[in-house]
């Protein structure tokens, strides 16, 4: 295997962020997710939303994954630090290319993510997954993560997807 890196997105990254989310959703959530929905996730405004992602700053960090030359993966992570001690640290997209799965990118940009969440000193993270999306379910659940009973409905104009979330430490570390 060429060497495998996570790092900080950058203005050059979003075109493979974009290449990737549309990908790897119509591969994953076809039948799950309404097809306008789909559809959208290669437009300029989603171009333009990951461009203000990368730039986002103060707790927002978006990372990608790359092996050799390619770039395989990414990651959106942001702490929000809340009123009266109710801060989030959450992990809102964690995504590989099907093609390059099952090489560890996944859990490295978990790790990394978590290590950066955890520069806000937040000690517990959550992410929201697609109740019928078992592959991330196991991802998650082989971190340690696990379903909190949480479920949200989310309108995505044409349709709804209903999502569960997990929990778990971010103290996570990167085994040899």
């Amino acid at each position: 295997m060429a060497t495998a890196t996570v790092r900080p997105a950058a203005d050059t990254d979003v075109d493979d962020i974009v290449r990737i989310q549309a990908q790897t959703w119509r591969a994953a959530y076809t039948g799950i997710v309404p097809d306008a929905a789909l559809d959208g996730l290669s437009s300029d405004d989603a171009r333009a939303a990951w461009t203000d992602a990368v730039h986002a700053g103060d707790g927002f960090h978006v990372l990608v994954a790359v092996e050799g030359e390619h770039t395989v993966g990414f990651c959106a992570a942001a702490y929000y630090a809340g009123t009266h001690g109710a801060s989030i640290a959450e992990v809102s997209t964690l995504l590989v290319e099907p093609r390059w799965g099952r090489r560890g990118h996944g859990g490295r940009l978990l790790a990394t993510a978590a290590a950066a969440l955890r520069g806000h000193d937040a000690e517990q993270g959550r992410a929201w997954v697609p109740e019928r999306d078992e592959a991330s379910r196991r991802f998650y659940a082989r971190a340690g993560w696990e379903a909190d009973g949480a479920v949200r409905t989310l309108d995505t104009g044409d349709g709804t997807v209903r999502e569960v979330r997990f929990v778990g430490t971010l103290a996570l570390e990167l085994s040899d």
